[in-house]
């Protein structure tokens, strides 16, 4: 086990979670369950959270990673008649026609209802690791161009994230409902940025990425199906991408 990974990751944790009950945006995919399976063994009092359309990737796959786990855990169905309306309420509201945002938002104003159904009013997130660890596609450009690019398209992914983090919570506070993003923590960033680009990613050609911490995963007791599970972003494996763009078309 690489032990100080896991020592700066509680330490974030520590730093960012004051409350004892917290909900988890929870995909079944390998930083989520890393994240539920840490706030469990620092003992927090926690509940898994999962939005998506009917049968999606996301619900399905939660379930199925859940049933392993066998921890409290609630979903919602996001209801086809009332999506349009609610995304075009988010669009006003941060004020930007970026897709992701939008998208990220709206999944994230579906987590905080969850939430505040369950009495939850704080939320955590693995938000940070795709962009620290090399888990975008996007990578694999990069690292055949140079380690120098991969930090580069690093720093500027990490603002972004930060930025759309913040215009998350805008929607959020809505539910009175906070999300919080350990993984952004600025001394987290600064350890996981010296982490050797190898232990990230090992070239153009591959598709998984992010080794260094599905190797923690493993020896944290993260599912095998979950450890290995290759990315699928939170607006895709939920269909909230495919039901946006389908409403804008509509419009």
């Amino acid at each position: 086990m690489n032990n100080q990974l896991l020592t700066e990751i509680q330490q974030a944790i520590k730093n960012t979670v004051k409350d004892e009950k917290i909900g988890i945006a929870f995909s079944g995919g390998v930083d989520s369950t890393l994240m539920a399976k840490l706030l469990v063994d620092l003992g927090y009092n926690i509940h898994l959270l999962t939005i998506g359309f009917n049968d999606s990737h996301d619900i399905n796959f939660a379930k199925e990673v859940n049933e392993i786990l066998k921890l409290p855990h609630s979903i919602l169905e996001i209801e086809p008649e009332k999506f349009k309306k609610i995304s075009e309420k988010i669009h006003d509201l941060i004020n930007t026609d970026n897709l992701s945002w939008n998208e990220n938002s709206i999944a994230f104003y579906y987590v905080a209802k969850l939430a505040d159904e369950n009495e939850i009013k704080t939320v955590v997130t693995a938000n940070g690791v795709d962009e620290l660890f090399c888990g975008y596609n996007s990578y694999r450009e990069a690292i055949e161009i140079g380690e120098d690019k991969v930090m580069q398209m690093m720093d500027e992914k990490l603002k972004n994230e930060k930025d759309m983090m913040i215009a998350v919570n805008d929607v959020t506070v809505e539910f009175n409902v906070k999300i919080l993003q350990p993984l952004l923590d600025s001394n987290f960033i600064t350890y996981a940025k010296k982490i050797p680009i190898s232990e990230k990613i090992h070239g153009s050609d591959d598709m998984k990425r992010k080794h260094i911490i599905r190797k923690l995963a493993v020896d944290c007791g993260v599912p095998e199906i979950s450890a290995h599970k290759q990315k699928k972003a939170l607006q895709y494996g939920s269909q909230i991408h495919k039901s946006l763009l389908k409403s804008r078309k509509i419009s």
